[in-house]
């Protein structure tokens, strides 16, 4: 009886702390539930000098002038790869995509290290100056000589049989090395760039928290007007000035984003490190395994319900989850809640043992955003043909726009975001305010909702794609001449516009899931889906040439470094297809999704993220 009473009462606790969760979101900014210290770790209380939006537009201003950076090394980086390291155009495509991945799959490792040990503010100095050394070592590389091959026309050498020298040895340890710099700094700064901004704006204080959501779209706008500036004023200099002033002009771009973070110091609200992260969710999930013969009682309060004595590693960065509400689903990971009958007397069980409600709770929210994230990788592939094969389409095709200029293959990527600079404001002060008299919630649709469009929309730009491809290659074939570059405008009109309700529906969906302590790492999966998403386009790439390649032909969709010879259309339709069925089976998981009840869904909008 003694022991039931202890488990019922540890039960209630669970119940009531639940009330009171959710009552002080309505409590002060400076509530206990949130420890805020100022840059030199002193803690901080005054809402009027520190946070708010003030402090976030510094970190805005890296997010533009670091996306300004490596968008114009990035997007450009199979022209260098290609035509100055001379690797072969398939070969060229699987580094430019590997590198994106890498730079995503990275943000795993920035936003671990904040949450865990560095804090935000510290990783994003540390690692800028790293992605920075990277911009100045490949600035380097592309000036001097003897770091590269000799030159030589890659189109020529196909033609005419006979192959040019790639880099190899020194030359190419050079080039990866200042690859790898760059790719590691901008990965481990991107999460903690949304995750510091976002940081600014207390959940404790229900005016700055309705803010949330603009200062998303706030965000996408500064990428957006970065990639903007990189896609057109600095790939212009990269391909009139040569690839060592365009990289040049990238370092000092980044330079510029580093001392704008630095100038936002005094008014920037920080979250200290809460130890490590992994370590509470493995000893959740061990006492899982360990019991997992044992049936999960029906009622919570049968279970181990108390907070306070869970693991420390685990309570300490999850505080604000002491109101998590009980849901039915992945009721298996409740088995780590069961205590031992021999330890129902009050003997403490070992913390890889036993855990509380609440701890379950949170590891069952990680485990129900991984279906959402996997749902967006088939997305980000197709990004990753925008940024390699699109932009060598282009320099097929007649880039005159007038009598003495010629517009930049990698530039045509910058007509979604000429598009978006107006379509985002549009989307926060028309749109939103509509939606929100429609559906009543505060951000007009979920971020669920958002995601689902985006992806939907997605499926026509890989048709379009297709569609002028076919068009672009028999008008070569059958006529020798070449359409004008803007006919394969439209595949980025339609995929920019998705990206706009994809992108940032998965940042805000992330973030708002995130436990307290967790957010850089959770909102570093919206880059690891990026990362996913182009290692999954080098695999298709690779697997595609091996599966064609073995036709009575011989040749593969994609063995050629000639496009008119490829059939990079039918590619295109293997994508479209693939993104359509990823579509339905989204609709499947947003479905069985249920929003993290310790951040309620706003007025309006039920537990179920339905799309």
């Amino acid at each position: 009886m003694a022991g039931n009473k202890v488990e019922t009462a540890a039960g209630e606790n669970f119940k009531e702390e639940a009330g009171v969760s959710h009552d002080r979101r309505h409590e002060s900014p400076c509530s206990f539930e949130e420890i805020l210290v100022d840059w030199r770790g002193r803690p901080t209380c005054q809402p009027n000098q520190h946070g708010g939006m003030t402090a976030a537009a510094f970190v805005l201003g890296l997010q533009a002038f670091e996306m300004m950076a490596i968008a114009a090394v990035g997007n450009n980086l199979i022209t260098y790869v290609f035509n100055e390291m001379h690797f072969p155009l398939s070969k060229s495509a699987n580094i430019v995509t590997n590198f994106v991945g890498t730079v995503f799959l990275l943000s795993l490792f920035g936003g671990y290290l904040s949450d865990s040990y560095l804090g935000s503010f510290r990783t994003m100095l540390i690692f800028g100056v790293v992605e920075l050394s990277g911009f100045i070592l490949l600035a380097v590389q592309a000036h001097l000589p003897q770091l590269r091959p000799p030159k030589c026309d890659m189109m020529a050498s196909t033609a005419g049989g006979h192959h040019c020298l790639g880099a190899k040895g020194f030359e190419a340890w050079i080039f990866f090395l200042a690859l790898h710099l760059v790719a590691l700094g901008s990965g481990c700064l991107k999460p903690n760039i949304i995750s510091h901004g976002a940081d600014q704006f207390s959940k404790n204080d229900s005016k700055q928290f309705r803010r949330l959501s603009t200062y998303f779209n706030c965000a996408y706008f500064a990428f957006c007007s970065g990639e903007l500036v990189a896609l057109t004023v600095l790939v212009w200099v990269q391909t009139h000035s040569g690839m060592d002033v365009g990289f040049g002009v990238s370092a000092a771009v980044m330079a510029v984003g580093l001392l704008c973070l630095i100038s936002g110091s005094a008014f920037y609200v920080n979250k200290p490190p809460r130890g490590s992260i992994f370590t509470s969710i493995a000893q959740v999930l061990v006492a899982a395994i360990t019991k997992r013969k044992q049936i999960c009682p029906s009622q919570l309060e049968m279970s181990h319900g108390s907070q306070d004595t869970g693991p420390q590693g685990f309570s300490s960065p999850s505080a604000s989850a002491i109101g998590l509400r009980h849901t039915e689903k992945l009721r298996f990971v409740e088995n780590g809640c069961i205590r031992n009958i021999q330890n129902r007397t009050g003997t403490s069980e070992s913390r890889w043992r036993l855990c509380s409600a609440s701890q379950a709770e949170q590891v069952k929210i990680l485990i129900s955003v991984v279906p959402i994230f996997a749902c967006t990788i088939i997305f980000n592939t197709i990004l990753a043909q925008l940024q390699t094969f699109s932009v060598q389409q282009g320099t097929t095709m007649n880039t005159r726009i007038a009598k003495n200029f010629r517009i930049p293959p990698a530039s045509l990527q910058s007509i979604p975001y000429i598009m978006l600079i107006f379509v985002v404001p549009l989307y926060e002060t028309a749109f939103v305010p509509i939606a929100r008299k429609v559906t009543g919630k505060e951000s007009g649709i979920s971020p669920l909702q958002r995601v689902g469009i985006g992806l939907f929309i997605a499926s026509f730009s890989m048709v379009s794609a297709a569609i002028i491809e076919n068009k672009r290659r028999n008008f070569a074939l059958e006529f020798n001449k070449s359409l004008s570059i803007f006919w394969i405008a439209p595949q980025f009109l339609i995929f920019g516009l998705s990206e706009m309700f994809t992108a940032v529906g998965l940042v805000e969906f992330f973030y708002k899931q995130s436990l307290e302590g967790m957010q850089s790492f959770l909102t570093a999966m919206t880059y690891c889906s990026y990362s996913f998403g182009f290692y999954l386009s080098s695999l298709l790439v690779s697997s595609v040439n091996k599966i064609t390649s073995s036709g009575p032909s011989g040749g593969g969709w994609l063995s050629d470094n000639d496009l008119n010879k490829d059939r990079l259309d039918l590619f295109y339709w293997l994508l479209a297809a693939l993104s359509l069925v990823n579509f339905f089976n989204y609709l499947f998981w947003s479905n069985w999704f249920s929003y993290s009840p310790s951040l309620p869904p706003t007025a309006g909008e039920s537990e179920t993220g339905r799309c």
